[in-house]
């Protein structure tokens, strides 16, 4: 009876989270058992990209990495504020920016996930150039860039629109 009267919209809404959530368990899943069976090392190697298992105790691309467990619960707090007003923006949303920030949010409870059952976060794919090494990163991650540039892409159009 409830579901039926959130409408169709929050069961699409729903799958979308979860089908990113999932994807990004099933690969952190995969990687982790893949790097226990080669006991750490390399896990693939190409000209372009490596799958190398990392513990990312920080946020997005390594920044803000501590040992201390006071400021790294505070973080985690921090993060979880943060989903909770994305979630609010979410309800407050329709249209494409409202599917943006869907994204954003299947990508950071994959993530907050981690930092909650291994106080770290799994991050393992490897782009590079040469010895030019992008910040390592993973399926959330992915995720949550597109919803960010769809969003800051959205409000840039929204602002020119305004203005005319």
């Amino acid at each position: 009876m409830i579901i039926k009267n959130l409408g169709k919209n929050f069961i699409i809404n729903l799958f979308l989270i979860l089908l990113i959530f999932f994807l990004d368990r099933i690969s952190k899943i995969y990687v982790i058992n893949l790097d226990k069976k080669f006991f750490g090392s390399e896990i693939f190697s190409s000209k372009y990209l490596n799958v190398s298992l990392i513990w990312n105790e920080g946020i997005a691309f390594g920044l803000l990495s501590f040992d201390q467990d006071n400021l790294y619960n505070l973080l985690t707090f921090l993060i979880i504020l943060i989903i909770f007003f994305i979630i609010v923006m979410i309800l407050k949303s329709s249209g494409f920016k409202k599917y943006a920030l869907l994204l954003i949010l299947g990508g950071a409870l994959g993530n907050i996930f981690d930092r909650l059952m291994y106080k770290a976060v799994p991050d393992f794919i490897d782009f590079h150039v040469g010895d030019f090494h992008w910040f390592i990163f993973n399926v959330a991650d992915i995720f949550i860039t597109i919803g960010v540039i769809f969003v800051i892409f959205l409000e840039i159009i929204d602002n020119n629109k305004e203005k005319l």
